[in-house]
């Protein structure tokens, strides 16, 4: 079937057309209109990633005063020990435990308590919080010991209790009551950290 000529006209425009689509594609989009949008895409991206970290640097000087606080409150924080030296510490450590088996009373005395050097090793470093341990060796009834463990674990400042061991002599007294425990056990607290806490955190903020 024969086409008219307006028919001819009309697929010869198309041909035409499609022709023209094409080459704008194969010649013009790829290499000029595409890699144009990539471009202006990455510029979008990168003014995106600076308008961020302008903002993180606008807020330098709050985080700088937040972390400064924190380390503030911590430093005053009563889950530490109340003295900032370590020899300090380790006295008042074993003065707490002293008190703290007054407190209980019964059937419960501390028959040796003995400041441990805990040694650490931080390459010269000053670490952020100091430990602090003495070994206690008490006598004691089963239950004083329960208080005065939970007095330790539960008080202030925050006492941590380890190395615990306990063992009762079989043969009974003369009245033929039990013998108290034995009882020992390593007791740890940490010092506060130092005053330049604070400016080593607010130097190490973005």
């Amino acid at each position: 079937m024969r086409m008219g000529r307006t028919e001819q006209r009309l697929a010869a425009i198309g041909l035409a057309l499609l022709t023209l689509a094409l080459a704008y594609l194969a010649l013009v989009h790829w290499w000029f209109v595409a890699p144009q949008q990539a471009i202006s895409a990455q510029m979008r991206s990168l003014r995106e990633d600076q308008h961020h970290y302008r903002a993180l640097i606008a807020q330098k000087p709050m985080l700088q005063r937040r972390l400064a606080a924190l380390a503030q409150g911590q430093a005053r924080s009563s889950a530490f020990l109340p003295e900032n030296d370590p020899s300090a510490a380790s006295a008042g450590l074993m003065q707490h435990v002293v008190q703290a088996v007054k407190q209980v009373g019964g059937a419960c005395e501390v028959t040796q308590k003995m400041p441990i050097n805990s040694g650490d090793d931080d390459g010269g470093k000053q670490p952020a919080y100091v430990a602090v341990t003495v070994n206690i060796s008490l006598r004691c009834g089963m239950h004083p010991l329960s208080q005065l463990l939970y007095r330790l674990e539960y008080g202030t400042p925050d006492l941590f209790v380890t190395n615990f061991s306990a063992y009762r002599n079989p043969t009974p007294r003369a009245d033929g009551s039990l013998q108290p425990l034995e009882v020992q056990f390593a007791l740890t607290g940490y010092v506060r950290p130092a005053a330049g806490g604070a400016k080593h955190a607010s130097e190490a903020a973005p």
